[in-house]
């Protein structure tokens, strides 16, 4: 763009050339006229006014939503974080009561065990004054399997009863447990429940295996089913 001095004095030397034919040439100020033009008038003014206004409020709800779902992110994650806090704690509180529990029934068998114990051998004592002993039969520990084999029938029930027995009283039908006051092959608690099978129970062994396989049968399903409750326990 050229000055405006410039071009006033391109006007005066073209006022000069011209004074020839005697007529006074005005010179114009382009420059300054080019200038103004450039000003936005009002209205334009007031446009470009109210779209930087709308870009900036675009620019701050851009702002504004972004911060609101960082809060929201944060929101969630301490939300999951105390949740599995909570898991957490609910879990072990769970744990605790079912170990509580647990103790609580060992004792609860233990103590029921013990006065078992102690029954028994008040009734074995009050069984052994009070019922006179038939003499013991002379039986080896073979012939007396054999016994229980010809009872119980089904070989692999005689097996598990075997195991049983093997494990109880080492197939010896006068076993008796000291402590307990258990006794016979199957060693019976106390000794005089076999009664209900005949009242030789004391010296007969096949009275005893046939209250012990009743026993097995009524209480475990068959003597497999004692001998599995056995294997789990050491007892039946």
């Amino acid at each position: 763009m050229a000055s405006a001095t410039a071009v006033t004095a391109v006007g005066a030397v073209v006022g000069m050339a011209s004074g020839s034919e005697g007529k006074t040439t005005q010179t114009v100020d382009v420059a300054g006229a080019t200038l103004l033009a450039e000003v936005p008038s009002g209205a334009q003014a007031q446009t470009i006014s109210d779209n930087i206004g709308q870009q900036a409020s675009a620019q701050q709800a851009s702002a504004d939503a972004a911060a609101k779902a960082a809060a929201e992110q944060k929101a969630a994650e301490e939300a999951a974080r105390q949740k599995a806090a909570a898991d957490a704690q609910a879990k072990a509180d769970a744990q605790a009561k079912a170990d509580a529990a647990k103790v609580a029934d060992d004792k609860r068998k233990a103590d029921e065990a013990a006065a078992n114990r102690s029954k028994a051998r008040s009734a074995m004592a009050a069984t052994d004054n009070s019922t006179p002993s038939a003499p013991a039969i002379s039986v080896s520990p073979g012939s007396v399997q054999d016994i229980a084999r010809q009872i119980v029938g089904n070989d692999t029930q005689f097996q598990c009863f075997s195991q049983i027995v093997k494990r109880e009283s080492g197939w010896d039908y006068t076993a008796t447990n000291r402590s307990s006051g258990a006794y016979g092959l199957v060693q019976a608690l106390p000794g005089n429940k076999m009664a209900s099978a005949g009242a030789d129970w004391r010296t007969n062994p096949a009275t005893q295996i046939q209250w012990g396989l009743s026993y097995m049968n009524d209480r475990y399903g068959s003597p497999c089913g004692a001998w599995s409750f056995w294997q789990a326990h050491s007892w039946y």
